[in-house]
């Protein structure tokens, strides 16, 4: 008989799991509160517009990369999909003229030399530092390593080239800045605006490796792309590799809680939204596409204490605010970018609308009908300031007025031409991601938690894996989907018997 997983979460990093064990050969179950899958990478239409609920660009369709190589194992074709090029069009306060940040190598190197004189040293040590880790990467080690197996396929990743980024292991970015001697406020307030959107956290608390990789990924031979139709092609395309291999996925079916017993999963309790029946499930394996908040919540009082002790120690994650917006193509300038991030004041922080990450789709793109275009702006927020809010809908209001008026420095934003207006908060993604007080993007890429100092994908519960941006490499499509990939590796090296 196979062995049976169950998934908890149909976010990418649970798909993407459960697809390449069901093509495998195991018994897959696949278990989301939602109404579609996807997690924060789904999508919902109004109107004629095609919105995308959070994450709005992926990395790694590339050859050779993450979704590249779980594509071709499940033998599925990769979604149409362009360049986002540039990347980035940054505005900070007060200017005109962004930051692009260029796909072309050579292109980029000129634009920051233009924008940051002398700080070409750090740059350069960026991109040795990704150079090497990519290709340590590229081997795929286990981070953290939690048993022998992991160890050993660490080990067989380190090359002498790898060793040289050792000494940067305990480096923030911040330290690098320092070392070089760069105090230039343009250059820390644009990587601390960029390394919000990546690593949760400023420049000053950013482990120096991971900022390597975020800040070079964009890059040839690299880069970030742009679907067509949306970002629910992924997961749509995952979902049908599942079912075509026998596995299975219900959604509005919630996971109450994961049981456990001496030490090892035994399997999960299930609550049908739709009839309020409720059963359990046992399982070989249960594989969590969740927060470490959420994983706590779910083992109740068998969450192992350390492993507890740890996660109600973590700084306070960020959420979202986000707008969407359905408009007339009339409203875009010329020559507009996919993506832009800007900054209204230096003195105020990065996010609460101080900060706005903007999506923009593009003619054609399946987004919106001839004529009209979408716009997702994002702001990060304090997810206890709407718990707490004693009128939420006035505050959420608020925002959108503000986000609006700050908007329509660039856009032609008015009566006339905004067609559709909605907005999220961290209630709202909550609700419906049911993530731990609707918090975004992962648990911060400081020293403590990335990397080989992380929340490892094999929990101190045997059989019980974590998967999703709680864990190496971190946040985005292509993080969470390598993380599944080394949760289904570890898995096939147990070596239990299965079909």
């Amino acid at each position: 008989m196979p062995q049976k997983v169950v998934v908890v979460g149909a976010g990418i990093g649970g798909l993407t799991a459960a697809a390449l064990l069901a093509h495998r050969g195991y018994e897959v179950l696949v278990l989301d509160q939602a109404l579609v899958p996807g997690g924060c990478a789904s999508t919902f239409k109004r109107q004629g517009f095609t919105f995308d609920v959070g994450a709005t660009q992926v990395a790694g369709l590339e050859p050779g990369g993450i979704h590249h190589r779980i594509f071709s194992e499940l033998e599925i074709d990769l979604p149409p999909a362009t360049f986002c090029d540039p990347a980035c069009a940054v505005y900070l306060p007060g200017e005109s003229e962004p930051i692009q940040v260029w796909r072309d190598p050579d292109r980029w190197k000129a634009e920051r030399q233009k924008q940051f004189p002398g700080s070409e040293p750090f740059w350069q040590l960026l991109n040795d530092l990704f150079r090497y880790s990519w290709q340590f990467q590229s081997r795929d080690p286990v981070l953290p390593p939690r048993n022998v197996w992991d160890l050993w396929q660490l080990t067989k990743a380190v090359r002498p080239n790898t060793l040289l980024t050792l000494p940067h292991t305990f480096s923030t970015v911040g330290d690098a800045l320092r070392g070089y001697g760069l105090n230039d406020r343009r250059l820390r307030t644009f990587l601390d605006l960029q390394l919000k959107l990546y690593s949760q956290v400023s420049a000053e608390e950013t482990a120096l490796l991971y900022a390597a990789t975020a800040l070079s990924v964009s890059q040839a031979p690299q880069g970030l792309f742009h679907l067509q139709g949306s970002m629910q092609v992924l997961s749509d395309r995952l979902v049908e590799a599942l079912e075509r291999d026998r596995g299975k996925l219900l959604m509005r079916h919630s996971v109450e809680q994961i049981h456990t017993q001496a030490g090892r999963t035994t399997g999960v309790t299930i609550r049908n939204q739709k009839t309020n029946e409720s059963w359990f499930e046992s399982a070989d394996h249960v594989v969590a596409n969740v927060t470490v908040q959420n994983l706590v919540e779910l083992l109740g009082k068998d969450a192992p204490q350390g492993y507890q002790r740890r996660v109600e120690k973590l700084p306070p994650a960020s959420g979202a605010f986000v707008i969407y917006l359905g408009v007339d193509r009339a409203a875009i300038p010329a020559d507009c970018p996919p993506h832009l991030q800007f900054l209204y004041d230096y003195e105020g922080a990065i996010g609460e609308n101080n900060s706005l990450f903007v999506s923009v789709s593009h003619e054609g793109d399946g987004r919106a009908p001839a004529g009209k275009a979408t716009i997702i702006a994002s702001s990060f927020t304090d997810t206890g300031a709407w718990k707490n809010s004693g009128d939420y809908e006035a505050m959420k209001q608020q925002y959108a007025e503000e986000a609006i008026a700050k908007l329509g420095q660039y856009f032609k934003l008015d009566p006339s031409t905004i067609v559709y207006q909605e907005s999220a908060t961290p209630r709202t993604f909550q609700r419906f991601t049911g993530r731990a007080d609707g918090i975004v993007g992962g648990i911060g890429q400081r020293i403590p938690t990335f990397g080989p100092f992380g929340f490892a994908n094999r929990t101190p519960i045997q059989q019980l894996w974590l998967v999703g941006d709680s864990t190496h490499p971190g946040e985005g499509t292509a993080g969470v989907s390598y993380s599944a990939l080394t949760v289904v590796r570890q898995i096939e090296a147990l070596a239990l018997p299965r079909a």
